[in-house]
């Protein structure tokens, strides 16, 4: 019999945990539970997600686990199985920065693509090490299985600093991509065996087979995606952005119609439509402070005051399910497939082998088996990521190194960026901006 399993929450006060919590229930037989733990540096977040957790256990029966919530790294991982880390360096706060500082200078404001995702990487990078390094001393047999974005820039670090370290980098963005062409056009998409490659949220579908119909259905999806504009599944219902996103698909596609390619490519390949409909003073940070932020404390606050009744209200569609799917595979060696971010090594034939990359793996009980292409990539694609992968690898050698000067080149690099000179004002500005964050660039 499986030994019951320690998880611990990286990051437990993020308003996804109730979704992770419940695919964790909710696979129970396959992820056998004693104790969770909420690990976050912020105690208020914190305490209510403690709250929202142990509500959860209660109603669905699970009375024998324990929960507990903690600031301390010692208690949060040591004899842990399991660390979810989810963590997000700088709080909301810090991401609106990161959006509207570069919108600010006619550039993409996002969270993990362009410079915003710069920022956000040199944050997230420091913190991300500290989990891996209590990790480390505390639980070093734990599987760290990783949603901190952005992931192939973390990854890359960590990677360098920590070689031997067990962890899994994840992104549930192609589940999301799948599922809403899945619902739209009628398909099953648990029927699908996808063939994808790339990097985080900068990729593209070579296949997608499906198992019930016998064939590649990819053709077919490229056509509907032409001619029939996708709506967002119900998970990300009523957010217009998240719309928005999906219907450049369509533009992306119908420019190039060969692949089917992850809507983040809209930031990279226009970045003036992105601009032209992004507002400066109202981004999507602010959105998700006002939805699913203020939601969480709404759920914590009913609970505090009796409430019994109505209390949950979260759908976060397949990002649950990911990470715990992973868990399983792992434990009980089910060799199951996944979209994972891993070293290169080969796996994109024509592509620098140090590259970090997004490509199907299998996970079980050894770890992480990536899939080799069969042939190398085109040349527009392999161009795009190139370019991609040296400015990543210098943001990271900025982080290492302290220098202005490869950070500099980094974000003069990045490809949502016309010059070099707006790309200096961007990144002083933003080296101010992250003082309390970022190590000293000199």
């Amino acid at each position: 019999m499986t030994k019951k399993q320690i998880i611990s929450i990286a990051g437990g006060g993020s308003t996804y945990t109730p979704g992770i919590i419940q695919a964790v229930l909710n696979n129970a037989d396959r992820l056998p539970l004693s104790e969770i733990r909420l690990y976050d540096i912020d105690a208020k977040r914190n305490a209510d997600m403690y709250l929202i957790i142990q509500y959860m256990l209660k109603k669905e029966g699970f009375k024998d686990v324990i929960i507990s919530s903690t600031e301390d790294p010692e208690t949060a991982f040591t004899g842990c199985d399991f660390i979810f880390s989810q963590i997000r360096v700088g709080g909301m706060k810090m991401r609106e920065k990161d959006e509207k500082i570069p919108l600010s200078h006619g550039l993409v404001g996002q969270e993990t693509c362009g410079l915003g995702g710069f920022a956000y990487g040199m944050r997230s990078m420091g913190g991300l090490l500290e989990i891996v390094g209590y990790v480390q001393k505390y639980a070093p047999e734990a599987w760290i299985l990783n949603y901190t974005n952005p992931e192939s820039i973390v990854s890359e670090a960590v990677r360098r600093q920590y070689p031997k370290a067990k962890m899994i980098n994840a992104c549930d963005m192609t589940i999301s991509i799948e599922e809403t062409i899945a619902v739209n056009y009628g398909y099953n998409r648990k029927n699908w065996i996808p063939t994808y490659y790339g990097l985080n949220h900068f990729g593209w579908y070579t296949s997608i087979y499906d198992k019930e119909l016998k064939r590649d259905v990819m053709p077919e999806i490229i056509e509907k995606l032409t001619t029939q504009e996708m709506q967002v599944a119900d998970f990300n219902a009523g957010d217009k952005t998240w719309q928005e996103a999906f219907s450049m698909m369509s533009v992306i596609t119908k420019n190039f119609p060969q692949n089917i390619p992850n809507n983040y490519l809209e930031y990279y390949l226009y970045p003036d439509m992105v601009v032209e409909k992004s507002d400066k003073n109202y981004t999507r940070a602010n959105m998700v402070m006002e939805g699913r932020e203020k939601n969480t404390k709404e759920m914590a606050e009913k609970i505090r005051n009796g409430a019994t009744e109505d209390v949950l209200n979260f759908n976060f569609g397949e990002h649950g399910q990911y990470i715990v799917d992973m868990a399983t595979s792992l434990l009980n060696d089910e060799r199951r497939r996944f979209m994972l971010i891993v070293p290169n090594q080969g796996a994109i034939p024509n592509l620098r082998p140090d590259a970090v990359v997004e490509v199907p793996a299998y996970v079980g009980a050894t770890g992480v088996e990536p899939i080799s292409l069969r042939e190398p990539i085109c040349d527009f694609h392999k161009g795009l990521m190139e370019a991609q992968v040296a400015a990543e690898k210098l943001l990271v050698d900025a982080y290492f190194e302290g220098s202005y000067q490869k950070a500099l080149q980094a974000f003069t690099l990045n490809q949502t960026v016309p010059n070099a000179r707006v790309a200096k004002k961007v990144l002083d500005e933003m080296i101010e901006a992250n003082k309390e964050y970022w190590p000293e660039l000199v």
